[in-house]
């Protein structure tokens, strides 16, 4: 059963039945009868020498042994998810077609947190969204896709960590000194310990906003700290497949981290400590009540999986 799960999985993360874009070029995606768009941008597929390099002096042990991968292509939101965007999704009231009749899609929307998961610090629109889960962030991907007719979801570790170094192997896309961050990062040195809107500062060479700091953006993958020593040179999109709760891949470093959180290869892990507070029994699957420092960043592959595999990705994350 495990395997066929994961065989389900893989088929909808890169379908290569899926219906290919001929169009490879930025784009930006409204949603029907409401004032909310997005913008994505093509992530080129290619090599990545996927962890840390040995120059890196803060390289940490799960960052290792550096291995040459392949990523194939597919667009990446180039900030990330808005309070505003999340807002339709979490609000069925604003949810509205064309004719502003209300969304006739039966999905399952969250339900109310226990407290603002933001702490006050994200409830502006262009703020981003923070405090969700992992399985949150992909119901929200799959209602984006009902909504859209276009296949959304979050990045695998691999495909985020391409993203952010842009065909570098440096610990920044920059380049190795720390004192730069600040022009392209909110961080703990110069955020005041807040969120900030999106896009307000440098974007990286892939057009990328915040793909540093600000708030850490959730990935696919299972966090295993030995992930890297399974993986082989010229493996074609590497991704360490759940099989618990706990804990998953969080990627990017946020405006409570110092500047080595922030480097393109540095892995941060989910705890149940990111639900301490949260005083229900069961804890609630949508939120955390102590992660305000969590969001996610859209990505969608090259090639879109058809409906049914679509489903049947979305039933295996979800369940």
């Amino acid at each position: 059963m495990k395997i066929l799960k994961i065989l389900i999985v893989a088929i909808a993360l890169f379908s290569i039945k899926g219906i290919a874009q001929t169009d490879f070029e930025a784009y930006t995606q409204e949603i029907e009868g409401t004032d909310v768009s997005f913008k994505m941008v093509p992530i080129e597929g290619g090599t990545l020498m996927l962890g840390a390099s040995a120059k890196d002096k803060k390289k940490e042990a799960d960052e290792l042994p550096q291995k040459q991968v392949e990523i194939s292509s597919f667009w990446m939101g180039v900030y990330e998810v808005t309070h505003k965007e999340f807002l339709l999704f979490t609000d069925a009231t604003r949810d509205l077609l064309a004719d502003g009749k209300p969304n006739p899609v039966v999905i399952s929307r969250p339900s109310s947190p226990y407290e603002d998961p933001s702490k006050g610090l994200g409830d502006e629109d262009m703020k981003p969204t923070v405090g969700l889960t992992q399985y949150n962030a992909l119901s929200y991907c799959r209602w984006l896709y009902k909504r859209t007719g276009v296949f959304y979801r979050i990045p695998t570790e691999a495909e985020w960590e391409f993203a952010a170094k842009a065909g570098t192997d440096t610990p920044y896309f920059f380049g190795k000194k720390k004192k730069d961050l600040d022009e392209y990062a909110w961080f703990s040195e110069n955020a005041n310990n807040q969120l900030h809107v999106v896009g307000m500062k440098k974007p990286n060479p892939n057009g990328l906003y915040d793909i540093y700091g600000n708030v850490s953006e959730w990935c696919l993958d299972q966090y295993y700290a030995d992930f890297y020593t399974s993986i082989k040179d010229g493996e074609k999109d590497p991704r360490g497949f759940p099989d618990a709760l706990y804990p998953r891949s969080v990627r990017g470093g946020s405006f409570i981290d110092d500047a080595a959180g922030c480097r393109s290869s540095n892995r941060i892990t989910s705890t149940d400590d990111w639900k301490a507070r949260d005083p229900q029994l069961p804890k609630s699957f949508w939120w955390n009540t102590d992660s305000e420092f969590v969001g996610f960043r859209l990505v969608r592959p090259l090639k879109q999986p058809s409906k049914e595999e679509a489903e049947m990705f979305f039933s295996s994350m979800l369940e």
